[in-house]
């Protein structure tokens, strides 16, 4: 039987440097001038030229409207999967996904652009969605600012959301927000669509799905290899927020509200379980939703667990 290569199942090539050559999938340009029928617009902005990190910011082209005015629209800012290790916000699936959300919701979304790993390991991307938290502030106080953001976007209700470890990057650039002052930006919450954690330990979970056809426990066993800092282990507090007492004591209740989402099918689950209960044990209000049948990822397959979801974000968000 042919030993599994996680590298191979994830369609990447560990290169003689440390780098990875990955997979060329379809990708989506943005789409700042929709004709008549497209109900969401797109546009790319550099936030960062030194660490080539940008967002791509989705508006509605159907503003809601209050007593003839445009009604500011909740801000969402976006971080998508892919292990840290992996993807990019204009491929195809994260593109769409947006644009559901802008639509939807319907919101504003500043979907970021991080670096990724192991060419930029952790907590770069933490680095990066604080960078864009920051530039956001700024748009909301220049009177030059980012024309979307200042026209429609309502900066006193601000969501951090990802799915994956994007969820995780939205966990922690919640906490790294409690020590700032962003005003005029409230970040009122956090969206984690099944977040990526993991520890030394092998849950219960991780143990009977291990096998998992479609994300198998080597696979996230290479995603926090490549991601973490060197020498660091699955104990450390950016996998297992469990193991971080500093947090626990001082900022978790500070985060505002979370909606965490999961499926008890995915290898996760125990670890997120027990993440919401260390979030409510330290004074976070919680709203978890964890459905019994579904893997990770089954609401980007599944049009219904999809739809569903959406739902979720948009009765927490409004």
């Amino acid at each position: 039987m042919a030993k599994f290569d996680p590298y191979h199942h994830l369609k990447l090539i560990l290169k003689p440097d440390g780098t990875l050559q990955r997979s060329v999938i379809a990708q989506v340009s943005a789409n700042p001038n929709p004709t008549q029928g497209e109900l969401v617009a797109s546009k790319d902005v550099t936030i960062d030229t030194q660490k080539n990190i940008w967002v791509r910011i989705y508006c509605p082209t159907k503003l809601p409207a209050n007593d003839r005015c445009v009604a500011r629209l909740p801000l969402v800012m976006y971080f998508h999967s892919g292990g840290f290790i992996d993807h990019s916000v204009s491929d195809i699936v994260y593109h769409e996904r947006c644009n559901l959300l802008s639509k939807n919701i319907p919101a504003i979304v500043v979907s970021l652009e991080y670096r990724l790993a192991p060419e930029h390991r952790l907590p770069a991307q933490y680095e990066d969605a604080m960078d864009a938290i920051l530039w956001v502030q700024k748009q909301a106080s220049s009177q030059s600012g980012e024309q979307w953001l200042r026209e429609y976007a309502d900066f006193s209700r601000c969501y951090l959301m990802g799915r994956a470890n994007g969820a995780n990057i939205a966990y922690n650039a919640s906490l790294r927000a409690v020590d700032i002052d962003l005003k005029p930006l409230r970040i009122c919450g956090a969206i984690l669509n099944q977040p990526m954690f993991s520890g030394k330990h092998r849950t219960k979970s991780e143990l009977k799905y291990a096998c998992d056809e479609l994300m198998p426990l080597p696979v996230w066993d290479l995603m926090w290899e490549l991601a973490l800092p060197k020498g660091a282990d699955r104990d450390h507090r950016f996998c297992n927020p469990m193991k971080d007492n500093f947090a626990k004591q001082s900022k978790i209740g500070k985060i505002g509200k979370c909606l965490v989402i999961g499926y008890g099918m995915d290898a996760m689950v125990d670890r997120q379980q027990e993440f919401v209960t260390m979030l409510v044990s330290c004074g976070a209000r919680v709203e978890a939703h964890f459905d019994d049948i579904g893997f990770h990822n089954i609401d980007i397959v599944d049009s219904k667990r999809g739809a569903y979801n959406l739902h979720l974000v948009r009765e927490f968000v409004n």
